[in-house]
């Protein structure tokens, strides 16, 4: 089965959430010109609005354009460059912004990496755990 779009949500302050997931979806794109990849970075919410007003005004802007930065050099130094690929930063709720960009844009599969290699009592960390319940599409998961 060929997958025609891909999501492929990326932690920039995370090395392993891009480490084994980007060749694998350059495999896939090899693969099938056609196919395309999305990446995402969420920036996380902290919950309460009141924690976000000690931070200055235009912070979230700020650190959009920033990850977005971040974003692009890490796909220029680990895909080829003719890959399709689309970046997109949001902020909130992690797993809730990969399942709702996934819907949005008709993804087929998404790939994420398995956690964070801290905790090595979890086989999969607390978002692709969750995505991987919620989603209504395939999901691999890479350790």
């Amino acid at each position: 089965m060929t997958f025609k779009k891909i999501l492929l949500p990326i932690d920039i302050n995370d090395k392993s959430s891009w480490l084994k997931t980007l060749p694998t979806a350059a495999s896939m794109l090899k693969s099938d010109p056609d196919s395309e990849l999305w990446i995402v970075s969420v920036i996380p919410n902290f919950g309460m609005n009141m924690v976000e007003s000690y931070f200055p005004a235009g912070w979230t802007k700020e650190i959009k354009v920033k990850t977005l930065k971040t974003l692009e050099e890490i796909i220029a130094n680990n895909l080829p460059i003719d890959s399709k690929v689309n970046l997109i930063v949001e902020k909130g709720v992690v797993y809730q912004a990969i399942l709702e960009n996934a819907e949005k844009l008709e993804i087929d599969l998404i790939i994420m990496a398995a956690g964070n290699d801290k905790n090595k009592e979890y086989l999969l960390g607390p978002n692709p755990a969750r995505v991987v319940r919620h989603a209504n599409i395939s999901v691999l998961i890479q350790r």
